[in-house]
């Protein structure tokens, strides 16, 4: 007869190997690699569009296809102004709504210029009047030319100015079960608030600081939570199952909605569109034409290779990716077949 001691020896062997088996893919030593762990995850690097996004390529497009002189872009500060903050997470918003609209401006093929950091084109133009800089061309230090920095027509500037929590909320909650403690008892719930984030944005004339177009946007974000558990007494056994989902439509990326919607009405301003009819027309009148555009911004191209540039497959999620990309695989398992260890 097995003594009670070998038993719970047993359980206990049990419950470690279990315990090592839920950690097994954690070791204490490092392995080849160099690393204790292989991290989780590994899904593609995909574009980070919104509805607008489309709308502002078409912009681009279309500037392209009737030649239009577009004026130079800058763009400021938009500052958070809504002043909320978590008190774990840091600012409920984000404070790179600057960089957002210079990516809504390159999408519709605006021309840019760099106002937001200039920091390092400061320290190498003050390397550069020092003649700490050489130049490799003529093997001289660089020089200075008068004129060299185009400058812009226009500049972005403005602030997110709107973050109400909670406008309008509604919940259900329901329990249902019967007087016998023995018999099962169930509950469920569902629940819905709704907050929003607005932003005021204004477009300057450099050369006069006239505010030529002025724009306020708010756009509503929803989010929801369900709920459902079960609990029993059978066998001798207690049950409690419970299953719930909670999701909240991205803040940030609501930010970026917005900002879009504004760059896209000030762009369709500045290049004289006036409907998005004007998109239906480009789309079938430059299908297959080659472009820079795209949703995930636009790029002046190094080299003489337009009809064969990477723009339009930029937000392709399998591209580049190692476990993806037929290309890659086929390169890795050529070069597998190749080493010699």
């Amino acid at each position: 007869m097995t003594s009670p001691i070998r038993k719970s020896s047993k359980k206990s062997v049990a419950l470690l190997a279990s315990a090592l088996m839920v950690t097994g893919c954690v070791s204490p030593i490092a392995t080849k690699s160099g690393n204790y762990t292989k991290p989780i995850g590994g899904s593609p690097v995909t574009a980070n569009p919104t509805p607008y996004s489309a709308s502002l390529v078409c912009m681009g497009d279309f500037a392209q296809s009737v030649g239009l002189g577009q004026p130079r872009i800058a763009v400021g500060r938009i500052l958070d102004y809504t002043g909320k903050e978590d008190f774990e997470g840091g600012r409920r918003v984000t404070q790179g709504a600057s960089l957002m609209a210079i990516s809504a401006f390159a999408k519709a093929g605006a021309r840019l210029v760099e106002r937001f950091d200039t920091s390092v084109s400061e320290l190498e133009l003050k390397y550069a009047n020092n003649k700490l800089i050489g130049d490799s061309a003529d093997k001289d230090f660089r020089k200075i030319t008068a004129g060299s920095i185009p400058g812009s027509d226009f500049y972005l500037v403005g602030g997110i100015t709107e973050l109400n929590s909670n406008i309008r909320s509604v919940g259900v909650d329901a329990f249902i079960g019967d007087l016998d403690t023995q018999d099962p008892k169930g509950n469920g719930g569902s629940k819905m608030y709704v907050i929003n984030v607005g932003l005021d944005l204004r477009l300057v004339e450099t050369e006069t600081l006239e505010v030529v177009d002025v724009i306020s946007y708010q756009k509503q974000i929803i989010g929801r939570e369900i709920s459902l558990g079960v609990f029993d007494f059978a066998n001798n056994n207690v049950f409690d199952i419970g299953a719930g989902e909670r999701s909240l439509e991205p803040i940030q990326l609501a930010v970026r909605s917005v900002i879009e919607r504004a760059v896209l009405e000030m762009t369709a301003n500045l290049y004289g569109v006036t409907s998005p009819d004007v998109c239906s027309a480009i789309a079938q009148q430059g299908a297959g034409l080659p472009t820079t555009n795209s949703i995930t911004g636009n790029y002046t191209p190094a080299y003489d290779n337009l009809p064969t540039n990477n723009g339009q497959t930029r937000s392709e999620a399998s591209r580049w990716h190692d476990d993806r990309d037929r290309a890659i695989e086929d390169a890795k398992k050529a070069a597998l077949r190749g080493r010699k260890d």
